[in-house]
């Protein structure tokens, strides 16, 4: 990512709005609202081929209405999305206006699937004179029910005709389920949770890295995994004398940052990405980096990136001398040999990544190095296929593949169902990983080391904390074994023109609303000046830590996504994100092979903190509850846009006396749940402190048999679970 860098100081933190943003009525997507001079709004663009334009009069309820002045009888406005599951919606609708003739005829097309996909039925519609009329069409008429959208067209149809008048176009969402139901399935798998899944990017311009606030603030959230030193500047960065020169831009000494780095990650225990210098450097000071920060400093960090999105044309890479060629895959798997060696002789227990595309014909710069897949036959420009291909001739293979994903900042529902795509990217790298590497390519991972939000005031919104917590979700469902967020501090700046559909209330000192890449504004030593995606971080570590097991959990409501973890201690965790803007929802848990005890612990954060950030009323923190009626079917209320941890601890285990197998012997049954570690303890009486653990087992099934040598004294026996 691109990342112009700012010092904190350099942008105070002044919220003036005291208004947080109003409670929603609905999950509708707005298209067209009129409320600016903007023609579209999330994310909608304008691809029309109609002459229409922006006008006041007439206006719509006071907002700007669009003109759409045909010079033919057949033309259209045509408006374009990335492709949107029509699932939580049920129609589309548009208020109409014919001017002093009326009459015209006005027709509504919705298209399917992709930019060549088919085209739905042409609903026409007769515009009224001189008064605003609301029109509304069904997506199953339009041929676009439960699938996906792609783009509309509102025609003029028939002969020429007098222009016409539209407002308020949108996509019109089904109500919401009275009950969702979810199902938990602790015997399916996914993965074991690496700790390096939970982490943030750490940046060198950040003047205030080392300061006890920011490891306050990083220990607050688990002691996340850190990424240095920021992005494209690590292709500028320089270790030897911690100057940062890029393009054109003389370099600027900012003293010795690493130590500030490695001070932070010591003192929070943190695991690091390091990115080494591919772009203006060279596989010496790579090493010397690898020397300084393990060997000299003792940091054992374990993760190396060669270079920063380096197929990118925004970043600085000047591999010019032939035969080599700026963000070139075949240059870069040549040149990453030489890194790959002298890092490795410098620290052999390091794992080095290489930057990727997470398709076959992605990041397609050059065509003088084709490549032929094995297994489809087909031919090949893109960068990973070069960039493999090159790399086996070379018998020199990464250890890792590197993904950077951003939402597309296509409206706060669309972001908030972006990451569902990191599963079928995981399938994609390792497709090419096992087609192109053979059987070697198992030994690759994959890591993602830069996520994060598309763009607008949502980076410092609730919507942008609850996508976070959405994202982690779906990234613990792949092989991904590293979740980096992009990033802890970054620097504010002002939007000229904010998509007024956007959920969102901060502001700068002028007025205008913010962006901000950062997780907390500031030095973030005032609770208030903590953005949405700090809390919703905070609330990661009472979901899930390195080392516990994702398991299943499915919903059938798509504005309610639910994670599962089982915790290294038999509990059960759930993560359950309410996406609608606007209602609760209530939620049916059936869970297979769990029965919980009655009592819960919950964790959550929502609109009420998000609102006493911006009014100085109540807590900006994470709120802890009760829940006392948990059981392996069980429901619970979710409000609207928030985001809930739910802890649910293992019902008591039971022992039953068995037969004796033979005099002098004592057998027993311990029964509970499998996966769950329980302690057996015996006593010679029934005092509370005289029990003494004899035997811990974790069971594999339900039951587990114990037969034990009995004596002439009493014995009590008890199994109990030990969190």
């Amino acid at each position: 990512m691109t990342i112009k860098p700012l010092s904190f100081r350099a942008v105070p933190l002044l919220w003036f709005l005291a208004l947080a943003s109003p409670a929603l009525a609905n999950d509708d997507m707005s298209i067209f609202s009129g409320v600016t001079q903007l023609s579209e709004n999330n994310g909608w663009g304008d691809w029309g081929w109609v002459p229409h334009y922006i006008t006041n009069s007439p206006a719509w309820n006071g907002h700007y209405t669009m003109v759409i002045a045909a010079s033919g009888g057949n033309q259209a406005w045509y408006i374009h999305h990335d492709l949107i599951d029509t699932t939580i919606y049920s129609s589309i609708s548009f208020w109409l206006n014919g001017g002093s003739s009326g009459g015209q005829a006005v027709g509504l097309q919705a298209q399917q699937g992709s930019d060549s996909g088919p085209w739905g039925p042409r609903i026409n519609v007769t515009a009224p004179t001189n008064s605003w009329q609301q029109f509304t069409f069904s997506l199953s008429a339009l041929g676009v029910n439960n699938t996906n959208l792609q783009a509309i067209q509102i025609w003029g149809t028939g002969t020429a005709q007098p222009r016409f008048y539209l407002a308020d176009v949108r996509l019109v969402a089904a109500p919401a389920p009275a009950t969702v139901h979810v199902s938990v399935g602790l015997s399916q798998a996914r993965q074991t949770v690496n700790p390096d899944m939970l982490g943030v990017n750490q940046v060198a311009w950040d003047g205030a890295i080392a300061t006890p606030t920011t490891i306050s603030l990083l220990n607050a959230m688990g002691n996340p995994c850190l990424r240095w030193p920021g992005g494209s500047w690590g292709d500028g960065y320089h270790w030897t004398n911690e100057a940062w020169s890029y393009g054109n831009t003389s370099p600027r000494n900012w003293g010795s940052f690493s130590t500030n780095f490695i001070q932070v990650a010591t003192n929070i225990h943190a695991q690091a990405f390091i990115i080494v210098n591919y772009g203006t450097s060279s596989p010496e000071e790579a090493a010397w980096g690898v020397r300084m920060f393990n060997l000299t400093n003792h940091c054992n960090f374990k993760y190396w990136e060669i270079g920063n999105e380096v197929g990118g044309s925004w970043e600085v890479d000047n591999n010019t001398n032939s035969p080599w060629k700026p963000h070139d895959p075949w240059t870069y798997a040549m040149r990453f040999t030489n890194y790959y060696a002298q890092m490795k002789a410098a620290d052999p227990t390091i794992q080095i990544g290489a930057v990727a595309d997470v398709t076959e014909d992605g990041t397609s710069n050059y065509n003088d190095h084709p490549v032929i897949n094995p297994r489809t036959g087909a031919k090949h420009y893109g960068w990973t296929p070069v960039m493999l291909t090159y790399m086996r001739s070379n018998d020199c293979l990464p250890d890792f593949l590197i993904e950077h994903i951003y939402g597309p900042a296509d409206g706060d529902t669309q972001d908030l169902l972006w990451y569902s795509k990191i599963q079928p990217d995981a399938v994609s790298l390792r497709q090419m990983l096992t087609d192109y590497l053979g059987s070697a390519g198992s030994n690759v991972t994959l890591e993602c080391t830069e996520c994060g939000l598309g763009g607008d005031r949502q980076t410092g919104s609730l919507v942008g904390g609850l996508t976070y917590l959405d994202s982690l979700g779906e990234f613990l469902q792949t092989e991904f074994q590293s979740h980096i967020w992009w990033d802890f501090r970054n620097g504010q700046s002002a939007l000229s023109s904010s998509d007024p559909s956007y959920y969102g209330w901060r502001t700068n000192s002028s007025g205008a609303y913010i962006a901000d890449g950062g997780i907390v504004g500031g030095l973030g030593d005032v609770p208030s000046s903590c953005y949405p995606t700090y809390y919703c971080d905070k609330l990661v570590p009472h979901f899930v830590s390195g080392g516990d097991t994702v398991v299943a959990a499915t919903s059938d409501y798509l504005l309610l996504a639910t994670y599962a973890v089982r915790r290294m201690d038999g509990a059960l965790s759930l993560l359950v994100i309410n996406k609608s803007s606007y209602t609760n929802l209530t939620v049916a848990f059936n869970l297979a092979g769990y029965v919980p005890s009655p009592g819960a612990t919950t964790w959550s954060y929502g609109i009420p903190q998000d609102n006493a950030a911006a009014t100085g009323i109540g807590s900006c923190d994470i709120a802890q509850g009760n829940f006392s009626s948990a059981a392996a079917s069980f429901n619970y209320t979710f409000a609207p846009f928030s985001a809930t941890a739910i802890n649910l601890v293992p019902t008591a285990p039971g022992l039953t006396v068995l037969p004796s197998p033979s005099s002098g012997q004592f057998s027993y049954q311990l029964q509970g749940l499998s996966g769950v570690p329980y302690v057996i303890q015996s006593a010679t009486d029934l005092t509370a402190g005289n029990w003494i653990p004899i035997s811990t087992n974790t069971l594999i099934t339900a039951t587990l048999n114990f037969t034990n040598n009995t004596s002439s004294s009493a014995a009590f026996y008890r199994a109990v679970w030990q969190p």
